[in-house]
Order: C-alpha cells, then structure tokens, then sequence
C-alpha cells in the first residue's frame, strides 16, 4: 500500500475514492484472493500507479468482501475495472491485460504528465519529425529513469533500426521481453527483413526488362523491406499474387504475411497493415 495504491471497503468508499475522483482519476480494481487473473494485474496495477506517481489513483477492492459495491458498478466477473473521475464513470475494461495494453489504457484516463514528465512520448514526437537521433536520446534518458519498461527499450531498438543500427539493435533484442513479447518477436521479425539488403536499382531494372519474372520482384520485395520501404515492399509482393497466387508455392502471399508480422508490433504501420490485409483478401477471392 501507498499513498497511490490503497484497499478501499464500502465504510471508507466515499473519502478514499469519490471524494479524490473529484481531481484524480480512480481506477478501481474488482479482485478476489481466489481469482488468478487477478493475481496477474493486481500487482502490475500497483507497479504502475507508482510509476505514474499521483497522475491516477487505484483503489483495490476485495469484491467478495464488499458484494455491495461489486453489485453497484455491476461487477459480473473479475479482475474488473472501472475508472471514476469527476463523479463519472470514464472507462473501463474487464479481464487481465498485458503491461503495454495496460499503460495505453492508463494513458488515456490518467492527468497529464507534468513538464518534461513522459520521455516517451516527447521521444515518438521526435521520431515523427524525422528526429531520430534526439528521439534515441530521449529514450536512453526514459530508460535510465525506468531500467524495467520493456516498452521503452523496444522504442529504442525500433529507433535504432530505423537508423540502420541493426547490429546494436540485434544484440539488444537478444534478451528477454516477457511483458512485450509480441511487439519484440515483431522487431525481430522486422530485423530479419533487414537482412535482405539489396541493390533496389538492379532489381528494378531486371524487373522492367522482364516483369513477369516473380522471383526477382519478391527480391525487390524483400530489398524495399530492408531499407524500411515498406509500402514498395507490400505492393511488389501482392503484385505478385495478383499475377501467380500459386507461385513459389504461394509464395507472394507468404511475403505479405511475413511483412504483417514484422510490422505488427508498431501502432504507426497499423494503417498500412489494414489496407494491405484488404487488398490481399481481394487478390486472393
């Protein structure tokens, strides 16, 4: 317990969690001692409200305890939890999340972080001015800040990447990534992709002597990939499901999945991979 995270029972609801919610988000917690999943996000829940340091509270609730309150916010199955602020309830969401599912949700409800307060966002600002290398400064500050964020980390090693730094990043996603292990196998997978370094000019003028030649344009699929152009490279590889679906044993469509898998980790190719998903599903129905 702390002065972020608290147990709160129906006898002390009113001061310690409508009164605050009057200034402070409340994230209320739904648990009980025989529930697993909760046994998963109580604590993460409590690492978090001390990381985030007053810009939300979080109010645990022992709902067998207290069957009152549970009923109240009609609480049907737990972990549940909802968030108070200003007298209203503002969000919520039922069940265990991951830790990066978890901050994107406590992002959106919490106060905003004070001056110079969230490196990481300062740092993807940064990132879409073109500015890496001030972003990757941002990140080795957040970093040393918070030695544990694994989401920081990741932003840093996909920063590096987006710098041609692949070795550097290579060694980094070596390690372990138990709370982002999607986003670091996507980044994996994206590194991967890096390794098929080619002369695009070469490839493109074999291609426009003969363009029906499918092997050379996954060549120039692949080598778009490893220079970070990734719309090039989606459009090579479903120009080739266009013309052969069956070539190479599917092989066109098998590089587009590649590409989804590589790019799936990152909320910035979320657009992309959505249009490329349609137009697979049209090219192959």
């Amino acid at each position: 317990m702390s002065q972020f995270s608290f147990d709160v029972s129906i006898e002390d609801f009113e001061t310690k969690v409508l009164a605050p919610a009057q200034d402070v988000p409340v994230v209320i917690d739904f648990w009980a001692p025989w529930c697993e999943p909760c046994k998963v996000l109580k604590p993460m829940l409590e690492k978090l409200a001390e990381e985030y340091a007053g810009r939300f509270l979080l109010a645990m609730v022992d709902s067998d305890a207290n069957p009152e309150l549970a009923q109240h916010f009609g609480v049907r199955s737990i972990p549940s939890v909802k968030v108070l602020f200003q007298g209203q309830l503002v969000d919520e969401f039922n069940g265990a999340l991951p830790e990066g599912q978890l901050r994107e949700f406590l992002d959106r409800i919490a106060l905003p972080a004070g001056p110079g307060g969230n490196l990481r966002e300062e740092a993807a600002a940064l990132v879409t001015e073109g500015k890496l290398e001030e972003a990757l400064a941002k990140l080795v500050e957040a970093s040393k800040a918070k030695p544990d964020d694994q989401a920081v980390q990741l932003d840093a090693i996909d920063v590096l990447m987006q710098l041609g730094r692949n070795d550097e990043a290579q060694q980094l996603l070596a390690g372990e990534f138990a709370q982002e292990a999607e986003r670091a196998n996507a980044l994996r997978a994206r590194l991967a992709l890096a390794a098929g370094a080619a002369d695009t000019a070469e490839l493109e003028a074999k291609l426009a002597a003969n363009p029906a030649d499918h092997a050379t344009r996954l060549d120039l699929s692949r080598a778009y990939a490893a220079q970070s152009r990734f719309r090039e490279a989606f459009e090579a590889a479903l120009e080739v499901v266009i013309r052969d679906r069956a070539f190479g044993e599917g092989a066109g469509r098998k590089a587009i999945l590649q590409l989804f898998e590589a790019l799936g980790g990152s909320e910035q190719y979320d657009d992309l991979i959505r249009e490329f998903r349609r137009k697979m599903s049209a090219a192959l129905n």
